[in-house]
């Protein structure tokens, strides 16, 4: 005979109790269901929306990119068109001595102004100053502009004794070095850069015609600020 085993109520009413996940299956499925689409709808949203975001911080990019682009100053060119040293080749020619050249200098941007200030020149032999001049008064460029500057050394502004100026004479091809200076600004709209101190320093040879050699003929000049 099997001993009797008395089990309490409660625990007996917990065994007859179906587990929670059997009690009502279509109803679990459906809250799982609803779940997943809840979650997968935040996900695509929050995926749509960064998407979005991402999109417009590359447009903003490429815009302020293209702006830098076109609005940002370039630096003048300048070229050397002509050098000449009156009387080189002349026995008497010292008597006569002068330099005269004309140089051009390019605003190569398209939406910005240049204003200088007074430009001044010199030449240089063997690191040595011959000769000063004052070029231009103060002077505007606009966009894609060019500017023809003017010099003029005899006299008082050419310091060139007899001495140096048969070493011109003797050395065939001379090599001179003419520098522009002045302060130049840029303009961009209503913009104004601060005042830039502007060196152009250009390369020069000289036949014994006293006339530019044609490989400097047109020469860019390298330029910088300081």
């Amino acid at each position: 005979m099997q001993p009797h085993i008395e089990i309490p109520i409660d625990e007996y009413h917990q065994q007859r109790q179906p587990p929670p996940t059997a009690k009502h299956p279509h109803m679990q499925r459906g809250r799982y269901y609803a779940h997943r689409v809840k979650e997968s709808l935040a996900s695509r949203v929050s995926k749509w929306l960064c998407s979005c975001f991402l999109g417009l911080l590359f447009f903003i990019g490429l815009l302020a990119f293209i702006l830098w682009l076109s609005l940002r100053p370039h630096r003048p060119r300048f070229h050397v068109r002509s050098f000449t040293v009156a009387g080189l080749g002349q026995d008497n020619g010292f008597l006569n001595a002068s330099i005269s050249f004309n140089v051009t200098v390019r605003n190569p941007n398209q939406y910005v102004d240049i204003y200088y200030e007074q430009m001044d020149g010199r030449v240089f032999y063997r690191e040595q100053q011959v000769g000063v001049t004052a070029l231009a008064f103060p002077f505007h460029q606009e966009p894609k502009n060019t500017t023809y500057v003017a010099g003029f050394l005899t006299g008082a502004s050419l310091a060139v004794t007899e001495e140096k100026w048969k070493e011109f004479a003797a050395a065939g091809t001379v090599l001179f070095r003419l520098e522009l200076t002045s302060r130049m600004r840029f303009k961009i709209y209503t913009f104004d850069s601060h005042w830039h101190r502007t060196h152009a320093s250009c390369d020069v040879g000289v036949g014994s015609d006293g006339q530019i050699a044609a490989t400097y003929r047109d020469k860019k000049c390298s330029i910088y600020f300081y």
